[in-house]
């Protein structure tokens, strides 16, 4: 398979996965044209049959380091998303953010996510635990929430 089938299958998935980190709509646009560009030119080191989405999105990681050093931009807290788990989700430190979108809202692996982050499975899975504590605790006012809007 060519870069087109392979690649551009995860183009939304990359997409996600920038807005997640850039928490910015334009910044997120630039990231994955950045991920892209680099995937292309690095194709030649693609391993064919292997996990190409979790290839880009390390890639992509990897980009934004990159960029997040040269020029820190203000990040936006709203992202057209009303809802109390996203908005709790984008105010969780961003370690945390990470691997929690990376696990429970892309539904990777844990050894999926700690090879896009670069870490190992162990602080993978102490970073989702803690993450998943302090987004209890920022969700607890809305618990009873559900129930009443289902009944």
């Amino acid at each position: 398979m060519g870069f087109e089938q392979e690649a551009l299958t995860w183009l939304d998935d990359v997409y996600r996965f920038s807005l997640s980190l850039t928490r910015n709509r334009a910044d997120a646009d630039d990231l994955v044209q950045d991920t892209y560009v680099r995937a292309y030119r690095s194709w030649h080191t693609f391993q064919p049959g292997s996990d190409a989405r979790r290839w880009l999105l390390t890639i992509c990681r990897n980009a934004f380091l990159r960029t997040r050093g040269r020029a820190r931009r203000q990040p936006v807290t709203h992202l057209d998303r009303p809802d109390a788990t996203c908005n709790a989700i984008d105010r969780l430190p961003e370690s945390y953010r990470l691997v929690v979108v990376l696990v429970d809202v892309e539904d990777q692996s844990y050894e999926g996510a700690a090879a896009v982050l670069g870490v190992p499975i162990s602080t993978v899975r102490s970073r989702l635990f803690l993450a998943r504590r302090q987004l209890r605790r920022m969700l607890a006012p809305y618990q009873g929430v559900a129930h009443t809007m289902v009944e």
